[in-house]
């Protein structure tokens, strides 16, 4: 036999032992776990000699700056002293640190300790890591520590500077924030209200990595990239992104067309060449440590911050000043805002502006505050459902506290006869801002882990049916078909009521971790919904049904006034009288308007007592019985019209009989009397012109006789 064992029951040779298959599933997992394990060993040891790379490039990037400036060799054994890293953190603080002077233990452990606690006393936290393992050059130790300084002294302090500083105090005025508000996920700890004038990626919770990712992606934006950047890792991977962001920094150095046609490593050599000779950004990297299946993320974050540092160096275009990459509402007079204006400075009665400043600066605030939603919702993508929620939270509660200050602007605009430019342009960023607050709300909605997302749903659905009425549209027929599908749907949506409220009480909103799957907040939103559906569906309907015959009612009177317009108009014919009368008999007989008219209007008077048995709408009532009390008297006075409409018809083809039957004694005597001047005693003739005068000639002539003759002459 060739193999070591065998099946059934014949014995195994050169005594090994009989392996079943629990035992080769065992034995394939221990070799699979031997690969795995292998290979992850290889990965971090290669993404440590990155690191190490990368890291030692930057500190020596920062080193040269020093006065005189020094360097290291190597990153693990040249920061064993202390030396060199109390000379790192001068450079990134600007500030002298004492040092021992020696090369003896005593001194390489002073200087390190001298270096952690300056650390510590700029709230820069340290975990797990001590004096010696800094003095034996752990890499993992070195790395760490190194990382923690370009992210506290270069990533950050280059990310707070990325909020408008315009608007820094706008939207952050949050002493309102209700204290319940909490990040799921996190012990359910209250959330801790930013502080005033903090920047963008504190204000929202942002990490510093989310900022400079958000900063990336408007320079790609303003180079026409498509690629979506959503990490440090592989997106980075062609090198495509490292040339959109030196196209936008300085569009003469780079032709992106031509990075299609390129390979990975061709466009990231260009890209780090062109950088460090154009730009002078130290080249940190080498397109072999990028173009691989894991990027080292801290690697390629420590590198595009030196291009935002380089950013931060140009001059900031003039039409950059008030928008960001994504587009904003218009504002037709761009004002320049106090860094601590707030729309209740406008408000103020102490405040000695005119009504049209005011409007340009509420304008102007409300575009800035649309494009810091934009930015704290943008930043947030790809982080988690409670991530996401609480910063648009943040965001809601700021500017819903604000906004009450401009409610008065906004009520003036809508007063006005005429708006000037200035009250349009504010009515128009108003609208957008509120469109994306809307569609915002409804994503966070739509993003709910199931089942949520079903109720969630339901509810947009339900509150959809529930809406008040916009304004009073100028289509009614339209108006009243809405209201009828809204009936209908409410209807369906009640139904299904019970079943949904069971699923959101059923949920268990706990992950595998034990943390919560969806903030609290959001759940008790979600609990308000269901109670405002239950007790708002109670009387809506009959505003549904209130609004269905009122815009019937409206509906009808429109067409048969339009008719009367037109039955009132002077006859040219008695055939065209004959076709406004055939108009009138299907309107009343075969359409029956009247008849509809008056049944709209007997269900609209009934509905409208219907609002003094639901207390939410007894106050309503008076508003209510006098819109129905007017449509009625309206209805009255059209129906009114209509029966004189044919009645007016009828003389006036019994007119029009007359005038044929005496035409022609009329045209006789005319011929006869050639020559005869009218004069006022000729009354006979007066009265027979009178007699037989064309129906449309008295509404030419009125009560004239003369001009009737006149009129009459010219005619035959």
């Amino acid at each position: 036999m060739s193999s070591g064992w065998c099946c059934g029951d014949e014995p195994v040779e050169r005594g090994h032992i009989p392996l079943d298959i629990d035992n080769v599933h065992m034995l394939l997992q221990g070799q699979c776990r031997a690969v795995w394990f292998s290979n992850s060993c290889f990965l971090c040891l290669e993404q440590e000699q990155i690191q190490k790379k990368t890291f030692t490039n930057w500190v020596n990037a920062q080193l040269a700056k020093r006065r005189p400036p020094s360097a290291v060799l190597d990153l693990f054994s040249d920061f064993r002293d202390g030396s060199k890293l109390l000379d790192l953190l001068e450079v990134m603080s600007g500030e002298r640190i004492s040092r021992e002077k020696g090369r003896g233990m005593f001194q390489h452990r002073s200087n390190i300790e001298k270096a952690l606690s300056f650390l510590k006393k700029k709230s820069i936290k340290l975990v797990n890591m001590n004096i010696p393992d800094v003095m034996d050059g752990r890499p993992s130790i070195i790395l760490g520590l190194v990382w923690t300084i370009i992210m506290q002294y270069h990533i950050e302090e280059l990310a707070s500077g990325l909020s408008f500083s315009s608007r820094q105090s706008s939207m952050e005025s949050l002493a309102s924030l209700d204290s319940r508000s909490t990040l799921s996920g996190r012990s359910g700890a209250s959330s801790p209200v930013p502080p005033r004038g903090a920047p963008l990626h504190t204000r929202f919770r942002v990490s510093a990595k989310k900022a400079l990712l958000l900063w990336v992606r408007e320079q790609c934006h303003k180079a026409g990239c498509p690629i979506n950047v959503k990490d440090f890792k592989a997106s980075w991977r062609s090198g495509v992104v490292f040339l959109a962001i030196q196209y936008a920094l300085r569009p003469d150095l780079v032709d992106l067309s031509k990075a299609r046609t390129r390979s990975n490593r061709q466009n990231l050599e260009e890209a780090f060449s062109t950088a460090e000779r154009e730009l002078r950004i130290p080249r940190l990297l080498d397109p072999d440590d990028v173009d691989v299946r894991d990027p080292d993320e801290k690697s390629i974050m420590t590198y595009v911050a030196q291009f935002l540092q380089y950013s931060k160096d140009l001059p900031v275009p003039e039409e950059d000043m008030q928008t960001q990459y994504l587009t904003l509402p218009k504002s037709h007079s761009p004002v320049h805002l106090p860094v601590h204006y707030t729309p209740a400075i406008s408000a103020s009665p102490l405040r000695q502006a005119t009504p049209a400043r005011k409007a340009q600066e509420v304008t102007c605030w409300l575009a800035q505050a649309y494009a810091e939603l934009l930015e704290g919702w943008d930043s947030t993508e790809g982080e988690s459902y409670s991530e996401r929620y609480h910063v648009f939270q943040t965001f809601l509660v700021s500017f819903n506290e604000q906004r009450r200050h401009i409610m008065p602007l906004l009520t003036a605009m809508r007063r006005a006869a005429k708006p000037s430019e200035e009250q349009r342009a504010l009515r128009e960023a108003w609208d957008s801002l509120a469109v994306k607050l809307h569609e915002y709300k409804q994503e966070l909605d739509s993003g709910l882990p199931p089942p949520l997302d079903s109720v969630a749903r339901w509810l947009l659905k339900t509150e959809k049916a529930l809406g008040e009425e916009d304004g009073d549209p100028q289509d009614h027929g339209r108006a009243a078909a809405a209201a009828r599908e809204k009936q209908e749907l409410l209807k369906v949506c009640l139904e299904e009521m019970p079943q949904q409220l069971k699923t959101f009480q059923s949920f268990q909103n706990l992950d595998e971790c034990g943390n919560l799957m969806v903030p609290a907040d959001k759940m008790d939103e979600l609990k308000r919904r269901f109670t405002s559906v239950r007790v708002t569906a109670k009387y809506h309907g009959i505003k549904l049904e209130f609004w269905e015959q009122r815009h019937s009612v409206l509906d009808l009177l429109g067409q048969m006034r339009t008719k009367l317009r037109v039955w009132k108009r002077p006859f040219v014919s008695p055939e065209a009288v004959r076709v406004l009368l055939q108009e009138w008999h299907d309107l009343v007989n075969t359409q029956d308007l009247p008849s509809l008219l008056e049944a709209s209007l007997h269900k609209l008077k009934q509905v409208s007592e219907k609002y003094l048995s639901k207390s939410a709408l007894a106050a309503d009532f008076q508003h209510i019985s006098q819109q129905a009390k007017q449509l009625e008297d309206d209805s009255t006075e059209v129906l009114e019209g209509v029966t004189a409409a044919k009645s007016a018809m009828g003389r006036v083809l019994s007119a029009w009989d007359s005038y044929s039957d005496g035409l022609s004694s009329l045209q006789a005597w005319l011929e006869q009397s050639q020559g005869h001047k009218v004069t006022k005693g000729d009354d006979a003739l007066f009265r027979y012109s009178w007699l037989v005068a064309p129906p449309q000639l008295l509404c030419v002539c009125g009560n004239n006789s003369a001009d009737v003759f006149k009129e009459m002459k010219k005619c035959i």
